[in-house]
Order: structure tokens, then sequence, then C-alpha cells
């Protein structure tokens, strides 16, 4: 039997005008007779955040039944063509986010730390939030750590150490830069980009060169990739060149109902763009800020969000905030097919994958952090997928974080109030 299959790192970049553009996981990075399995790409799954205010109104979020037959509730509809994919965790709660002076301020804080900054009482990583430990494990061989992305600016949900947050970029083209955009400033980056319009102007010739030396597959994975690269780049252009065209405004409603879902879509494609280069395994992303006063015309949804959820059991109001998480569910369940239908290998990103999805309060009109929404996509980790796992009452939200740190390759046996795994996750 003979072996041709040619062989080259999975470290190789496409290279060119001092620009280094990271590549997917491409068949011929994968020696002969090696599986997919047994490579390291497989072995450090991509983990992320995705953080929602204002909890979920519970009877439009808890299915009825559990198990791997339960029916998606209205919410949870959006993501029902994912369900091999679903984890859903009920009955799950925070304690450390319930000191309530002011309301909300140690909500964002304390969802990935659950610890209260005023409380160190858990040793010396007591207000460490569990990206950050994941981070820190398996984040250290890629050009970004971990990544902090949001939509709407304020606040903060990763901290490296007690009241110690990383700050949320909300700007699409930083965020792209710092990926991929070359220049030692912000000067220099402008230069080079209004020369040639694209960094991937830099990287052609070395993409061509690369191509002769892989197969049909591989060539075409290269294509695709590249023009994705290209299309992330246009809807960021347009998206700030509408920005731009309004000039230095105050702090104000941030355009139209239809820019803030362009805004928050994008900032999804620069996760699924990370992870697909390999610029990062572990990134989070703040949807919308906790007393969010955003309104949503495009849903007729014209009451603000934070006043809205106080909803005082109106049938109404409860109605309108279903639209909107709803709507941000849909957001989430984009990202997810997206990164479905990235290759990587004989699987996708998703299957490499989990990420956790919630909010750190449950019901909204009373601040209060049980039944909090919290769902894993992905099977990375070895995640099973297809299941609601109705837990006993009151079950931390810390069993959640330590069953994906110690998924991820995490040497942790305590996190916050934790009482165990999910072994049946």
């Amino acid at each position: 039997m003979f072996l041709t299959k040619k062989h080259i790192s999975r470290r190789t970049m496409l290279q060119g005008a001092g620009v280094a553009l990271c590549l997917p996981l491409l068949d011929a990075m994968i020696p002969a007779r090696t599986a997919f399995a047994d490579t390291a790409a497989a072995v450090k799954p991509r983990v992320g955040f995705v953080y929602v205010p204002h909890g979920a109104v519970e009877k439009f979020w808890v299915p009825k039944s559990a198990g791997k037959g339960f029916e998606f509730s209205p919410i949870l509809k959006p993501m029902e063509s994912l369900r091999d994919y679903v984890t859903l965790f009920t009955n799950i709660r925070n304690k450390s986010g319930e000191r309530q002076n002011p309301p909300h301020g140690i909500t964002e804080q304390t969802w990935l730390t659950v610890q209260d900054p005023q409380m160190n009482t858990w040793g010396p990583e007591a207000g460490v939030s569990v990206d950050q430990m994941i981070a820190k494990a398996i984040g250290q061989d890629t050009p970004l750590t971990s990544l902090e992305l949001c939509a709407e600016p304020g606040g903060a949900t990763s901290y490296t150490g007690l009241n110690r947050s990383l700050p949320l970029e909300g700007n699409p083209r930083k965020v792209f830069n710092t990926m991929f955009g070359p220049g030692d400033s912000n000067a220099d980056r402008i230069a080079r980009l209004k020369a040639t319009d694209s960094l991937l102007d830099y990287v052609l010739e070395s993409s061509a060169s690369l191509n002769r030396k892989l197969g049909a597959a591989d060539r075409a994975l290269v294509s695709d990739y590249l023009q994705s690269v290209r299309e992330v780049e246009g809807r960021v252009s347009k998206l700030m060149a509408k920005a731009d065209s309004l000039g230095q405004l105050p702090d104000a409603p941030r355009g139209t109902p239809d820019d803030f879902t362009e805004l928050v879509d994008v900032q999804f494609e620069m996760v699924a763009l990370a992870f697909q280069t390999g610029q990062t395994r572990v990134a989070s992303l703040r949807m919308i800020k906790e007393a969010s006063m955003r309104t949503f015309p495009s849903i007729n949804v014209d009451e603000a969000y934070h006043p809205l959820s106080h909803h005082g059991e109106n049938p109404d109001k409860q109605e309108k905030l279903r639209r909107v998480q709803t709507w941000q569910m849909e957001r989430f369940a984009k990202f997810a097919q997206k990164l479905q239908s990235i290759k990587e290998g004989n699987h996708n990103l998703l299957d490499t994958s989990m990420i956790l999805y919630g909010s750190n309060l449950g019901n909204s009109d009373l601040h209060n952090c049980s039944q909090l929404p919290t769902l894993v996509i992905g099977k990375g980790g070895n995640f099973k997928g297809g299941q609601h796992i109705s837990a006993p009452k009151d079950t931390p939200l810390a069993n959640v974080l330590l069953t994906m740190s110690q998924r991820a390759g995490v040497k942790l046996e305590h996190f916050g109030d934790a009482t165990g795994t999910f072994s049946e996750a």
C-alpha cells in the first residue's frame, strides 16, 4: 500500500507584505493513517459564552417534558433544527448574584465567576471567571488567549481576578484588525488597508503557491474560507461606513433595529471566524447589557427593554418579552448554524465546540437568580446533545461551569459553590 498524501503543518499561514493569515484545518494537515479524532485540533475544543440580560419568561422557556424527546418551547424554537447539538439545563440557580443592591449591580459579574465580589471566600482564584480559567489552560498556544466581544457597550462578564474585568470590544472592525489586520499602529494599518482595500490582497500569491500542494478538496476548502473572510470584510466595511456617515454624535440609539441585528450577527461572525482560523479557542459575547434601554421596533416592541423586563405578570408585556427573547435566540441559532456549516476534517466546528448561552436572571420582574436560562450548544468536550436535563431544584450554575471547564481539559475539582458535575450531559 502506497501513501501519497502530502502533509503540511497545522501552523501553515498565508503570508505576504507583512501579513500572516491563519488557515482552517485541512485534510493535508492530518498525517496519513491518522484519524481526525487523534489530531491535536480535536483534543482542545472551542469554548464560548453568550450572555443575554433580563432572564427569560419561564412559561415560554421551560419545555413541558425532559429527556431526549422534549418539545422545544416558543423561545427555544429557533434551535429545533439543531436538536442533536442542544443540551438544555433547567432548575439552575446562582446564589452569588442575588445581592441586588443596587439592582443589576453584580448580575453580569457573577455569571461566570459565581462569586459575590464582596466575598473573597473561595481561595486565590476567587473572582476569576470560568472562561479565563479555560483560556489559561487551552489558549496559551493561540494568537489570542481569549476574545471578549459585545454588541452594546458597558459592563463586563470576563474577569482575571476579583473585580479585574476584561473590556468588551463592540467594534467589529477593531475585532477584525485585532485578528488579521496589518500594521504596528493604527495609522500604519489604515495606510496599508487604503492601499489595497483588503488584507486578502496581500496573501493571494501565497495562496496560489499553497494550492499547488493541495488536493482538490483542500483547494475548494481554502477557496471557500478566503471567500468567507472577504464576505465578512465587506459586511464590516458596510456597517462602519453607515456609522461614519453620521459624523460625531453624542450617545444615542445605535441606528435602526436592522442595524443592530446586523451588528449582533457580524459580532457572532467574528467569533466563528476566530474559531475557524485558530485565532482563539475561547470567546465570549455579551449580546445586550443588563438594564438596557434598547427598543426593538422591527419585532413590534417599542417599549425599552429594562422597563419591559419588570412585567408584573402582565400577559401583554410577557408576550413582548417573548418576542425579544426569541429574537436573541434566532441570532444565536444563526451563529450555531454557521459553525455547523464549517467543515473541519471529518467533522464541523459545532462538533468541536461547546458554547454556553444564558442569563444570570430568571424572573426579571423579581430580579431573582433561579430558573436561569442555561443552554449549551455543540458536542465539543463530548457533550452528548439532544436532551433537556431537568436538574434538582436550585442546582448551582457552578455545576454547569465546572462541567464545561473539565470537558475543556481544565484540571479543576472545585469551582464556586459547585456540588458536582453533569455526567449525563
